[in-house]
């Protein structure tokens, strides 16, 4: 009774508020559905991935893919262009020996000069340089080729540097065969019979008693006998009086390319230093000075820093039998071992 006797207004509130009341359980019942098929959603697409990848996984395990079959195709032709490098190497290694042997046997032949000093040239490369690709997968490959590049690279850097003197050889080859030593510094008639002494690494000093080098070769001779340049040269030392370490009085030649000569134990000295002498020209004669036994001409012929053996480069004015003669005459002397 009291609800008709409610204004309109009234009436209308009540009743919304009424079905509100009976509303509201139907709408919790309707969010919750909603979030329900949301997260039921969710995991099958979570499930379908995993799924997918699983198979993906198990699919590249037991078969190729397109990228497995590219990858392994670029790995196929990195091997096949390694391999392929190599022995381009290796043809490029026996062109560049073919070079080294004509230089050595040919063109330094023609120009009387010896072969390049390959000291220093050699030289290992530290263990590390290749470090980086030792766990590489290629490293059965790329190891070998690197290191035959290196050496390929040093023995090019030494060709280089021998054809360059070449080079020069080539466009002084007239003042080259004047400077190079080759005749006997005293007239062999002026030689004392066998005595001559040999160039030798090792030598029994006759005054100091014990092994040391002989650097040079000696000519058993009378004192005074006329000492000659055996090539166009400089007077570098001129030294007419003192010990020098056991040279005496003494005469240094610098021929050039590489060449000097030495005279020692001289009685006189005819030359100053600076002075330019030419092949033959009298600088000196022979003598007994400083650690010497007798008189005699020490000689000595030095290339690039480096005693050589002076007889090689008497064969220029010998025949082979003279040469061959000489060498067996050659023998041990009592005059000095410097």
């Amino acid at each position: 009774m009291e609800f008709f006797r409610m204004k309109g207004n009234d009436r209308k509130r009540a009743s919304a508020h009424a079905e509100a009341a009976q509303g509201a359980p139907q709408a919790e019942v309707s969010a919750v559905t909603v979030r329900l098929r949301i997260y039921r959603t969710i995991r099958k697409v979570l499930l379908g991935f995993m799924l997918v990848s699983v198979a993906n996984v198990l699919f590249s395990y037991f078969f190729y893919t397109p990228k497995m079959y590219r990858i392994n195709r670029e790995n196929r032709d990195l091997v096949i262009r390694y391999r392929i490098l190599q022995e381009r190497i290796r043809t490029a290694q026996r062109q560049l020996d073919g070079i080294r042997h004509r230089d050595n046997h040919v063109y330094r032949a023609l120009f009387g000069t010896d072969s390049l000093s390959i000291e220093g040239v050699w030289q290992p490369y530290p263990a590390s340089k290749y470090a980086a690709l030792a766990d590489d997968e290629f490293a059965r490959l790329m190891v070998p080729a690197w290191e035959q590049m290196d050496k390929l690279a040093r023995e090019l850097y030494l060709a280089s540097r021998s054809m360059d003197e070449l080079q020069t050889l080539s466009r002084n080859k007239e003042q080259l065969a004047s400077a190079i030593p080759a005749i006997w510094p005293i007239d062999r008639k002026a030689l004392h019979g066998n005595h001559i002494g040999a160039f030798t690494h090792r030598r029994f000093h006759p005054v100091l008693g014990y092994t040391r080098p002989h650097n040079g070769v000696d000519f058993g001779c009378d004192r005074g006998t006329p000492v000659f340049a055996t090539g166009d040269a400089t007077v570098v030392t001129a030294d007419g009086s003192g010990y020098n370490g056991g040279y005496g009085r003494m005469i240094l030649l610098d021929h050039e390319f590489g060449y000097k000569t030495r005279y020692a134990h001289l009685d006189k000295v005819l030359v100053e230093r600076g002075q330019r002498v030419v092949r033959g020209q009298i600088i000196g004669l022979t003598g007994n000075t400083g650690l010497s036994k007798g008189p005699h001409l020490h000689y000595e012929v030095i290339h690039k820093g480096t005693p050589v053996n002076p007889i090689n480069y008497f064969n220029r004015n010998m025949t082979a039998e003279e040469y061959e003669e000489l060498m067996t005459r050659m023998r041990e002397t009592n005059y000095e071992t410097l």
